[in-house]
């Protein structure tokens, strides 16, 4: 690899997350090969990357093999918010599972370094508070979030069992709450909800009385520890956590949009969705150690900053989405 830029493939490169790591990886001088099959992943995304010289962009779906080569893989390929992966329960668990199947071969073959973008799900509706690593969970497995929950659940079996099997170098991140710019604006996360419901003049939408708490990470801070945790030595393999530890109540994550916005818009309450979890608040202690990562931006500046690309994004598209749950 001297004097040659390392070759990185991006699984649902075109996503949230995603199109923001592919920037990064380019800034970092890397050649990205970016894979989505644009389920939720959306070309206008990455469409300011394309004449990029080391950016590629191809249309696939991890459920099937893929044949290319390779130094790093990061695989975030996996509809994130329960209106999506619950469309096709079937096809999210697939691309979880035998997503992580192909991914996994693929870096077995080409001796790649490989990273799973987890989930804090996988500690579902949590006993303990805050969840560390060490925590095996509370999970429904036959709930209508089950398909997303179990399936990022079996996808870290098997990135440990290919690494114990297989001496495969493996890194994997259990991500929380996280939220910016090129988030869905239908995707029926809170923060999305919230911002486009304040935006149009609209109620904000509570569901159930608002204590259930988060924990909100700026994407920047997000990717940021993506590329430490790359970057460890073989002996960290995780799982470990990355997310903001600064816990809010959805309430007052509405009331610190509104006023961001500058909306006068009423709260309703709804009855909360099935199995949505009361608490969640990651413990970073180890990434803290083994990364010195921890999140900058404060929610409130995140929020001002994510506002202003929803409102772009309304005025140009006039997008008004649909009544949607808040499922987060």
């Amino acid at each position: 690899m001297s004097g040659q830029s390392k070759r990185v493939l991006v699984t649902g490169g075109a996503g949230f997350l995603g199109s923001h790591l592919c920037e990064r990886l380019l800034e970092q001088g890397a050649e990205v090969l970016c894979v989505d099959n644009f389920f939720t992943g959306r070309r206008s995304n990455v469409a300011h990357l394309l004449d990029h010289p080391l950016f590629e962009l191809m249309r696939h779906d991890i459920t099937f093999p893929l044949y290319v080569e390779v130094d790093e893989i990061y695989n975030l390929a996996c509809p994130a918010s329960p209106i999506h992966y619950q469309l096709d329960p079937v096809q999210t668990t697939k691309t979880s599972v035998h997503g992580a199947i192909n991914v996994l071969g693929l870096a077995k073959r080409v001796r790649a370094t490989i990273f799973q973008a987890s989930t804090s799900e996988i500690y579902g509706d949590p006993d303990i508070h805050p969840q560390t690593e060490a925590y095996w969970g509370n999970v429904n497995p036959i709930g209508p979030r089950s398909c997303y929950d179990e399936g990022k659940r079996c996808a870290e079996t098997l990135f440990f069992d290919y690494h114990r099997q297989h001496s495969l170098k493996i890194k994997v991140a259990r991500i929380f709450n996280t939220y910016g710019a090129r988030m869905h604006p239908q995707d029926g996360r809170v923060v999305s909800n919230f911002i486009v419901q304040a935006l149009q003049g609209r109620p904000i939408t509570i569901y159930g009385d608002g204590s259930q708490t988060r924990s909100f990470c700026y994407v920047d801070d997000l990717i940021e520890g993506f590329l430490r945790l790359m970057a460890t030595d073989a002996a960290v393999t995780g799982p470990m956590n990355l997310g903001n530890p600064n816990e809010f109540t959805i309430r007052e994550l509405a009331d610190v949009i509104r006023e961001v916005v500058g909306s006068r818009a009423p709260i309703i309450q709804l009855p909360l969705p099935q199995d949505d979890p009361r608490r969640r608040q990651p413990d970073i202690s180890y990434a803290r150690k083994q990364l010195n990562w921890e999140p900058r931006v404060p929610l409130r500046q995140g929020i001002q900053a994510t506002v202003a690309y929803f409102d772009r994004l309304l005025s140009k598209s006039g997008i008004v989405p649909p009544d949607i749950r808040e499922a987060i």
